[in-house]
């Protein structure tokens, strides 16, 4: 059912501008963080639909191609920031948002951060163990053994870092990130 159904056509234009200021603004705001801005203002049309949509309204609303609303979904699907719904007597399948903004905020940088930081401490891991081998094979020239040393210091610094990083992740993915900076309810 269209929310707008029974308002007047000045009504109308007051709610479509003031949601379409918020759409702009989620989509502004998603662009910072990677996000295109296209997908940001699908996620922010979505928002304000009054339930479940399927990609040929969304194509239609958006003006866009159904293949470029399909990686649209595709990526918010990803992201966590909409979920796949059931719809009775449809065939079709329908995409409805995840409303908690800090519950987003939440899984999309611990999806980035966490991909970034394992692959981070597996280069980390390896120069280690290159550094380690090489203190093995050159344990008598002390010029090198101290450049390997303030090497490893460093690499050492960095992997403390990402463990920390990894903690604060952990603490996005488990809620405990909000115990110490709670949400603001309305």
């Amino acid at each position: 059912m269209n929310d707008l159904e029974g308002l007047t056509p000045e009504q109308i234009e007051k709610i479509s501008k003031a949601r379409e200021r918020v759409i702009d603004s989620i989509g502004k705001n998603m662009d910072l963080y990677g996000i295109t801005l296209s997908i940001g203002h699908l996620y922010g049309y979505m928002y304000f639909n009054q339930g479940p949509v399927t990609l040929d309204e969304l194509s239609k609303t958006m003006g866009m191609s159904k293949t470029s609303m399909s990686t649209g979904v595709r990526t918010l699907l990803d992201l966590k920031m909409i979920d796949k719904v059931w719809g009775r007597g449809t065939r079709k399948d329908l995409f409805t948002t995840v409303p908690d903004w800090h519950q987003n905020f939440s899984d999309y940088f611990s999806i980035k951060w966490r991909k970034a930081v394992e692959g981070n401490m597996i280069s980390l891991g390896k120069s280690l163990a290159e550094i380690n081998d090489m203190k093995k094979e050159y344990s008598d020239d002390s010029k090198l053994m101290q450049l390997l040393n303030t090497d490893e210091e460093k690499i050492t610094e960095s992997i403390n870092y990402y463990r920390w990083l990894l903690k604060l992740i952990e603490s996005f993915e488990n809620g405990k990130i909000f115990e110490f900076i709670p949400k603001e309810e309305s």
